[in-house]
């Protein structure tokens, strides 16, 4: 029927209901996200038997927590289990009122296509990479009988980027350029939109002069010195006005790809004395989780196919070149640094190879 939701309305959908603490049902049972857990549903899932918690290797590690499925782990609940304790073991916030630190009855079977699923849904649902799982023999019935979303595990695994459609774009004079221009891109998945900011006409028989900034609202809107996002796309923006052409692609992808919440918990395990990359890991996630595949795509759905990239993480590069984009210079975008950013900056270098 025309009006069902197809598989990408579905996924959309169970990123809501998780961020809302609503069971999702997939093709072998039920998850919740740790992070929006209520007590009451925590109760009823334990009553049904074997529910595990699953976490990433990079949370298991900061647990001293056995790894045994590659990249998570799982743990089935302990028959005392309380909220304080599932959310103590997915937030690094709450570690140090751990009421229980083990030992752990691990789950080592090979069944752990759900849990992993689950883990990828929750953080495209911007959330902590931690979910409860329920395995189920029959998920279809238990999704019809508490008329919860049910969608398919493929679907969320399936790494292929979600297509980027242009919106609407509209004339936009700037301070840098009175010659601006403004494009959204929405993708087909109901992920949040990205933007491409266009100065005067540029040639697209040529290598244009762009940027990959990733949205850093502390950086962008609030000046933070933690970071040197705001003097980058200011900078960025700046010498295209100069040179009277140029395209910007703003990505929200903030905090890396962990959102602004998460980028938060990040902040303050930094104040605690972690790098930027040990902060992520104590999370739960990867160094870098953003798409860089997503610029490519807006780029050649605006008309280019070369370009002379600003950055300084060669990893854009490698990534834009992967995806079809030429890039014939790249061009270093140095500024910013401030005493209260200059560790971060040494850890970009370090650890992330980024160039200054």
């Amino acid at each position: 029927m025309a009006f069902s939701p197809d598989n990408i309305e579905k996924l959309a959908r169970a990123r809501a209901d998780l961020r809302m603490g609503v069971p999702v049902v997939m093709s072998d049972g039920v998850i919740l996200a740790v992070e929006t857990l209520k007590a009451d549903r925590l109760k009823d899932l334990c009553s049904f038997g074997a529910a595990q918690l699953a976490l990433t290797d990079w949370r298991a590690r900061t647990l001293k927590v056995h790894v045994y499925d590659s990249d998570l782990t799982r743990i089935a609940l302990p028959e005392d289990v309380s909220l304080s304790w599932v959310r103590a073991m997915a937030d690094p916030a709450d570690d140090l009122n751990m009421p229980m630190k083990g030992p752990h009855k691990m789950v080592r079977d090979d069944q752990s296509a759900l849990a992993r699923a689950g883990i990828q849904l929750a953080k495209s649902a911007r959330l902590l990479p931690a979910v409860l799982c329920l395995p189920l023999d029959m998920p279809a019935g238990f999704a019809h009988q508490h008329d919860l979303t049910m969608v398919d595990q493929a679907v969320v695994l399936n790494s292929q980027l979600s297509p980027m459609q242009p919106v609407v774009h509209a004339r936009l004079p700037m301070t840098v350029s009175d010659a601006g221009r403004l494009h959204v891109f929405r993708p087909e998945d109901g992920g949040e939109e990205h933007y491409a900011v266009e100065i005067g006409t540029p040639d697209r028989s040529k290598p244009v002069l762009a940027r990959l900034h990733s949205a850093c609202f502390t950086g962008d809107v609030l000046g933070s010195l933690k970071c040197d996002c705001g003097p980058q796309l200011h900078g960025a923006l700046a010498q295209m006005g100069e040179e009277g052409q140029g395209v910007l692609l703003y990505l929200n992808q903030e905090g890396r790809g962990i959102g602004l919440a998460n980028k938060m918990r990040a902040y303050a395990l930094q104040d605690q004395g972690f790098d930027t990359v040990e902060a992520n890991h104590r999370l739960g996630f990867e160094d870098d989780e953003r798409d860089f595949r997503i610029g490519a795509e807006i780029l050649r759905k605006l008309g280019f196919d070369q370009v002379r990239l600003m950055t300084n993480n060669p990893a854009k590069i490698a990534r834009m070149e992967g995806c079809g984009i030429t890039v014939t210079e790249r061009v270093p975008l140095q500024v910013g640094r401030n005493p209260l950013n200059d560790h971060y900056l040494q850890t970009k270098a370090a650890k992330s190879g980024h160039l200054f």
